[in-house]
């Protein structure tokens, strides 16, 4: 994952040329159903929709959608576990007393709500990846200019984003001198290398950010940064096809708000 960043698959995707406002509103308005479902249905069906497209349209490896939802899943599994042992509700299936101030019991409603809060994760998730995936952070700082956000935050956001860059090079290239010196050879150097690591890559991004403020002023800097970036035309088809999905993930989250999965 990390010899492929995000930025590069954004900018390589199979819906690069999509209007960057027809992307965000279907990423966003896909969130906002996943919220307003009150049945594990809707957000799931969203969860399918949107990784066929990030998949098919996108043109995205598989793998490396995979690699990115594994942080998102693990949490989810951990957030039902604990819903589903500590809500209570009726009828019980299982329950445990280990301590007298602790009680763990699996019933249906807890079942039922660890479901609907699983597949609420995975929906959102899969629409906030979309918007990752198939948005570069470019076209989305020339949105942010066009609906008036204040110069200061826009930037601010610019050098944050060009530091993860630079960060992550500057970790990189200093852990890969590090294994070819043999410096993780044994658990003893391994610490050694691990604390020398942190320290010389803040010290090392220190000096960068320091540059990084002599050519801002040596470039007469104003306080605007330039924003280079792409927003294709809206498509008729792509309006059409974003239209059609929020509509029908709309009907379905009216038509299933009664639904439960056990």
């Amino acid at each position: 994952m990390y010899d492929e960043f995000l930025e590069d698959i954004a900018q390589a995707n199979g819906l690069r040329e999509v209007n960057t406002y027809v992307k965000l509103v279907a990423g966003l308005g896909a969130i906002i159903l996943c919220l307003l479902s009150t049945s594990f249905f809707a957000p799931l069906f969203i969860a399918v929709l949107l990784s066929g497209a990030i998949i098919i349209l996108a043109r995205v490896d598989i793998k490396t959608y995979a690699e990115l939802f594994i942080v998102p899943f693990w949490f989810a599994v951990m957030s039902v576990l604990v819903i589903v042992l500590l809500s209570g509700g009726s009828p019980v299936y299982w329950s445990w007393d280990p301590f007298p101030w602790l009680s763990l019991s699996i019933s249906r409603e807890s079942l039922n709500e660890g479901i609907f809060v699983f597949c609420r994760v995975l929906g959102g998730m899969s629409a906030l990846i979309f918007i990752a995936l198939t948005t570069p952070m470019t076209d989305l700082f020339i949105v942010m200019r066009r609906c008036r956000v204040p110069e200061a935050v826009v930037d601010l956001a610019m050098m944050i984003y060009r530091a993860i860059f630079m960060v992550m090079h500057l970790l990189v290239q200093t852990y890969q001198a590090q294994v070819m010196r043999l410096g993780y050879s044994s658990f003893r150097e391994s610490i050694e290398s691990f604390a020398t690591l942190c320290g010389s890559v803040f010290i090392a991004s220190w000096d960068a950010g320091e540059d990084l403020v002599r050519a801002m002023d040596a470039r007469c800097y104003a306080g605007k940064f330039a924003v280079l970036g792409e927003s294709g035309p809206v498509n008729v088809y792509s309006l059409a096809v974003t239209g059609s999905f929020l509509l029908v993930s709309f009907v379905i989250v009216v038509m299933t708000k009664n639904i439960v999965a056990i």
